[in-house]
């Protein structure tokens, strides 16, 4: 009978392991451009939209393309961020103040069908003392698209197409989201649904205690046989 009662105990951990594993399986990451603060340390994800944030002269913000869940696993831009060598060549203009930009489209696995993503490069935006961010990367970058919720969809033209996809494990794309850390006027990363993406649904958890209720129920009546 103890043979019995640790076979039951071993399936019903496998079974738990099996339902918490469909559950991370499923989890997706959306296509998007992220927006970070550079520092001497390197970069950190903006807690607003470029153009809630107004930078000081001498400040380094980046934008890269890629599919991530949410802000803690978002691909950073693969440039450092280096405003001496950014705006070397942009001298100080009283009135106005230098944003040195580092704006990385990603790699060819982050792109969407049929796109190839350009190569990273940098700029030093001149702009009037007062601009946001989202000014100074219309200054340099053009043509930026923005979706109908102010989602910022592409710099510079890339993507042609698409805003905030949600992709799943298989690269395929299906609905926008809704929020995104480059949205001019949002500082959330974009889950489209406002959690985390990474963890189990609850639809997973209730699975996850009925298995253990029934392992439980047939531990105790391999134990009553025993006795």
């Amino acid at each position: 009978m103890r043979r019995a009662g640790r076979a039951t105990a071993l399936l019903v951990l496998g079974a738990v392991l099996a339902v918490l594993g469909t559950g991370t399986a499923q989890a997706a990451g959306y296509r998007y451009w992220s927006f970070w603060e550079g520092s001497g340390s390197g970069w950190t994800y903006a807690t607003q939209g470029p153009s809630l944030l107004r930078p000081d002269d001498g400040a380094v913000q980046g934008f890269r393309f890629s599919v991530s869940a949410d802000s803690q696993d978002a691909a950073k831009p693969r440039r450092s961020p280096g405003f001496a060598k950014i705006c070397a060549d942009t001298p100080a203009k009283g009135g106005t103040k230098r944003v040195a930009l580092v704006i990385d489209p990603g790699t060819a696995a982050d792109a969407p069908a049929g796109e190839t993503p350009p190569p990273p490069r940098t700029a030093c935006a001149q702009v009037p003392k007062d601009a946001s961010s989202a000014e100074a990367l219309a200054s340099v970058a053009k043509p930026l698209r923005y979706g109908n919720d102010a989602l910022l969809c592409a710099i510079s033209g890339y993507p042609v197409q698409g805003c905030g996809e949600q992709v799943s494990d298989s690269g395929d794309s299906s609905r926008p989201a809704t929020a995104s850390a480059s949205s001019p006027t949002s500082a959330s990363a974009a889950t489209g649904s406002g959690g985390s993406g990474g963890g189990p649904s609850a639809g997973v958890l209730v699975g996850v205690g009925a298995v253990l209720l029934l392992g439980i129920a047939a531990v105790a009546q391999a134990r009553r046989r025993r006795g």
